[in-house]
């Protein structure tokens, strides 16, 4: 048999074939395929309605009626399917189904098959708490390396909660009776509704920028999903993983879960439990400081008998002044010989220093030097004297030597002879040629004995 489609449900029907060309088909033919058509081409659907002629068989399938204001539909729910349901369903109890469209080809009824229920509005915010968990985990805004470690002693606590809601009755009882002394500050926010979310991120931003805490309690009383749906938005999520401040989140009971216990610092199950949490016990530290004074009481027992030990050492080593100044005195005298005896042996070591270096300057005495200067100098004088005769002598020698050799060459020897030397009488130069002269010139003469003047009369060349 061809496949059916939708469209050929309600196309035009085709033209009556003839008695002979008829298919003729049996009810139990005719639901299968509707059947097979529904099945086949009606995907999974959400549907939601209201529950009625419920029945539970002793097979454990559930099989009611799933109705609103103006259609109804039966249904059925396998066991193996409705084991997952986490409520028994009710008599006009609202739900959301997932199912399939069928048909039941016994009775010809149509129906749908369920193969998940769940109430219709905690089952869509279940949805939607379920993607949005999904997506912050992914973005790591629940990991562990993100959670910032509570103070072991808050000095200041915000409590961002409903002022006149029993939460923070049950915070502050727990504060009072652990550890009064701690400051808190309520800041006051709506925990319900749509105005919520916004009040709890504007107060987590205040809390952070008024630099007065160092701890944050975010809270609120028990309720249904839908009460506790501001703990679950986005915005409030985001704004608790952005604060510096460390947020213990408090929401509901132990059995609640919201997205801000995921997101926190620190999930409490209660707000009392909270408040035990971020505190520590006064008791406790109680106990401990009694502790500490006694320990210190001790240290201080154990420190004066130290002390006065040593005061009784150090007055055993006290002396009387005057011993003291006594053997200072003692001490200086001993001092002065040592000094006296000290200075005596510098100046022997100068005194023998002195002697011995007069002893080496006697030599280099100037009176010494002197005297064999001028001893030197008488024996220089001598020498001289001597040098001086023997130049003078071999000069008187060489002298006459030289007297004698000019005598020998000495034209006055020739004069002897009978020679004559005649000189102009004016100008003394000699006369060597007869063309020197003129008549009238005047010639001084000279011969070996005397000399006279003549006046030239005639030339002969």
């Amino acid at each position: 048999m061809p496949a059916m489609t939708t469209s050929d449900l309600f196309s035009t029907p085709p033209e009556r074939p003839s008695l002979t060309e008829r298919e003729v088909i049996s009810v139990t033919q005719l639901n299968r395929r509707a059947k097979q058509l529904l099945e086949t081409h009606m995907p999974l659907l959400w549907v939601e309605g209201e529950l009625s002629n419920v029945s539970i068989p002793s097979s454990g399938h559930w099989y009611f009626t799933l109705k609103d204001s103006d259609a109804q539909v039966r249904c059925a729910m396998f066991r193996n399917r409705n084991m997952t349901v986490r409520f028994k369903p009710q008599q006009g109890q609202h739900v959301l189904i997932r199912a399939r469209v069928s048909l039941y080809e016994g009775r010809g009824d149509y129906q749908i098959i369920a193969e998940h229920m769940e109430e219709a509005g905690a089952g869509a915010l279940q949805r939607a708490f379920d993607e949005l968990k999904l997506k912050l985990a992914r973005e790591g805004l629940f990991d562990e390396q993100h959670k910032k470690p509570l103070p072991p002693l808050p000095k200041h606590i915000a409590v961002i909660t409903s002022p006149t809601g029993a939460a923070i009755r049950d915070i502050l009882n727990v504060l009072e009776r652990r550890f009064p002394s701690i400051p808190v500050t309520v800041i006051p926010v709506a925990v319900q509704g749509k105005e919520a979310a916004p009040q709890i991120v504007k107060a987590i931003t205040l809390a952070n920028c008024a630099g007065l805490f160092d701890v944050v309690v975010l809270g609120r009383g028990g309720g249904s999903l839908e009460d506790l749906w501001p703990f679950n938005e986005e915005t409030v999520a985001r704004a608790i993983f952005a604060s510096d401040l460390p947020i213990v989140s408090a929401v509901g009971h132990e059995v609640d879960f919201t997205i801000a216990d995921f997101v926190a610092d620190l999930r409490a199950p209660t707000p009392s439990a909270a408040a035990e949490l971020i505190t520590p016990d006064g008791e406790d530290w109680l106990d401990k400081f009694i502790g500490f004074e006694v320990l210190l009481e001790e240290a201080m027992a154990r420190k004066l008998s130290h002390l006065q030990q040593k005061l009784q050492w150090l007055r055993s080593r006290l002396r009387h002044p005057k011993d003291k100044l006594e053997q200072q005195s003692q001490r200086l005298d001993n001092l002065e010989l040592r000094l006296k005896n000290h200075a005596q042996r510098i100046l022997s070591n100068y005194r023998n220093r002195l002697e011995q270096l007069v002893i080496r300057q006697k030599p280099l005495h100037p009176e010494r030097k002197l005297a064999q200067l001028q001893e030197r100098l008488k024996l220089a004088q001598q020498g001289l004297v001597r040098a001086q005769h023997l130049n003078i002598t071999q000069k008187q020698q060489r002298f006459a030597e030289a007297v004698r050799m000019l005598n020998t060459l000495s034209p006055l020897k020739t004069l002897d002879r009978g020679y004559a030397l005649a000189t102009l009488a004016d100008t003394h130069i000699p006369v060597t040629n007869s063309q020197q002269l003129k008549p009238g010139d005047k010639v001084k003469t000279q011969v070996a004995k005397g000399e006279f003047v003549a006046v030239v009369e005639s030339i002969t060349p």
